[in-house]
């Protein structure tokens, strides 16, 4: 008899190890991260070092906000209004240009496509101030950027956000290839999509992105053309012979 009933004992107490619910089944699945898409748009150059070249740059101080801008609307139109669409905008030379050339606060032309658009507006000073925000503008474990793409000067290694605007022919504030370790590749989604419309960057820079990121950002062998920016769906093209490659 006690063996009997030593053995229903033993049946219950598996079958309610069975039925019982792991720990794991006590809470809900993690959700998805939410997805953040981003424009980073540098300045233009100044007349007072342009107007000494063959074929000067920037003749409109809106030739990378126009583009951006464009490029923005595109993103707001597919990805819907409660997608986190953020531009990044590089302050000082946008405030060099509006002071000693245009005569106007150009601060105010680039906050007015923030609120048409409904933007996440940044302006950024420096690199540094750059950086911060990709690695800690948003919480990174749970805000992936899904979309990154850049506007402005470049050259085969690095982004130069205030060409000619400083200095004549030259930048004081960039991001080179060398200094990419310091983004943190966590801080994008799987299959990023990412692309410099700039001069030059798919002929090293591309490379080195990938190396230091492990995803690809394609890029322009040769210059790009921001010409004619009055084409209904228009986007930098690129001069001729040349390509986009990763």
């Amino acid at each position: 008899m006690k063996s009997y009933s030593l053995a229903l004992f033993l049946f219950f107490s598996v079958l309610l190890l069975c039925t019982e619910p792991s720990p794991a089944a006590d809470h809900q699945q993690p959700l998805p991260f939410r997805k953040e898409y981003l424009i980073i748009t540098g300045g233009p150059s100044l007349l007072k070092w342009e107007h000494f070249k063959k074929v000067p740059h920037d003749h409109w101080w809106a030739n990378f906000v126009h583009a951006s801008r464009i490029r923005l609307s595109e993103l707001r139109a597919r990805e819907g209004p409660e997608a986190l669409v953020t531009w990044l905008v590089f302050r000082p030379s946008y405030q060099r240009r509006g002071s000693s050339q245009e005569k106007r606060n150009l601060l105010e032309d680039i906050n007015s496509v923030k609120k048409k658009y409904h933007l996440h507006l940044v302006f950024f000073n420096t690199h540094e101030e750059l950086i911060n925000y990709l690695n800690h503008g948003q919480p990174r474990d749970r805000v992936k950027i899904a979309d990154l793409e850049y506007f402005g000067h470049s050259n085969r290694a690095c982004f130069m956000f205030d060409y000619s605007n400083q200095i004549d022919t030259g930048s004081k504030v960039w991001l080179h290839e060398s200094e990419l370790h310091e983004i943190d590749p966590n801080d994008f989604a799987p299959h990023c999509y990412m692309k410099s419309w700039g001069c030059h960057t798919g002929e090293s820079m591309s490379k080195c992105w990938r190396r230091a990121l492990g995803q690809s950002l394609l890029g322009a062998i040769g210059p790009t053309d921001y010409s004619n920016s009055d084409t209904p769906g228009w986007h930098p093209t690129l001069m001729p012979h040349g390509k986009w490659t990763h």
